[in-house]
């Protein structure tokens, strides 16, 4: 018989599901940022955030109710290389991304 604890335990996502949740993440972000950012760029950057998940997986997963502690690990991991990737300031773009995270 199953204990009442691992009965409502979360699995891992699927890879699909995270590279949606980026997708999607990212998609947010940008509308908020106000700026083109070209189809290839923002390609690149969604594979970018994606690698970094998959990297953090456990810990994302662990800290998946927390956005708060979310975004500051964005903020310290993915920002900085996707600000300079879009060739934007990374200020207004943790800020937008923080606006559509909810973080």
């Amino acid at each position: 018989m199953q204990q009442h604890n691992e009965k409502h335990k979360a699995t891992l996502p699927t890879a699909r599901k995270i590279r949606r949740a980026c997708n999607k993440e990212l998609y947010r972000a940008v509308k908020r940022l106000k700026k083109y950012i070209p189809e290839a760029k923002l390609a690149e950057g969604e594979d970018l955030y994606f690698k970094k998940v998959m990297l953090n997986l456990v810990w994302v997963h662990e800290n998946s109710s927390n956005r708060k502690l979310l975004a500051d690990w964005w903020d310290e991991n993915v920002c900085p290389e996707l600000s300079a990737l879009w060739e934007v300031d990374p200020a207004p773009l943790s800020r937008a991304f923080r606006e559509a995270f909810g973080g």
